[in-house]
C-alpha cells in the first residue's frame, strides 16, 4: 500500500502528529502544600559568607549550623521546626555580620586617631629614634 492509495483523515497527515486517534489524557494533581504559606528560608549563603569571613566568636559557624538544620527540615516538611531554626540562623547572621563590620571599622578609627596625635604637634616624635617607643607606649599610659 503506498501513500497515494491511503485516505489519510483531515488532521492527519504522514509524519505529524494525529490528534483524532488519541484518547483524551487524564489529570494529575500534584499537591505541593499550603499554596499561602511561603517555606522558610534557610540564608545558608549568608552564613558561608560570615563562616568564611572574620567569624567572631564562631558566630558565622553557629549560624552555618541553623541554616543546613532548617534545610534539612525543610526538606523532610517540617516547617515548623525549619521556622525556628532559620530564625536562630538569621539572627546569628545578624550578630556576626555586625561584628565582622564592627571590628574593622574600630580598627580604621583607632589608626586615624593615633595618626590625627601624632602628626600634632605635642605628639610629633621620632619611631626609631632613642626614645621613639617610649614616647609611643606612653601614649596608651593614664
Amino acid at each position: 500500500m503506498d501513500n497515494h492509495s491511503y485516505n489519510f483523515p483531515s488532521d492527519c497527515t504522514p509524519l505529524t502528529n494525529c490528534k483524532s486517534g488519541r484518547k483524551p489524557a487524564g489529570s494529575t494533581v500534584v499537591n505541593m502544600g499550603n499554596p499561602g504559606k511561603n517555606p522558610p528560608r534557610d540564608y545558608l549563603i549568608w552564613s558561608l559568607c560570615n563562616t568564611l569571613y572574620v567569624n567572631f566568636c564562631c558566630l558565622g559557624f553557629m549560624a552555618l549550623i541553623y541554616s543546613i538544620k532548617a534545610r534539612d527540615q525543610k526538606t523532610q516538611g517540617n516547617l515548623q521546626l525549619a521556622q525556628e531554626c532559620s530564625d536562630k540562623a538569621k539572627w546569628y547572621n545578624i550578630l556576626a555580620a555586625g561584628w565582622n563590620l564592627l571590628i574593622p571599622l574600630l580598627a580604621v578609627v583607632l589608626l586615624v586617631l593615633l595618626l590625627v596625635h601624632l602628626g600634632s604637634s605635642q605628639g610629633s616624635f621620632d619611631f626609631f629614634g632613642e626614645d621613639g617607643f617610649q614616647n609611643f607606649m606612653k601614649l596608651f599610659s593614664w
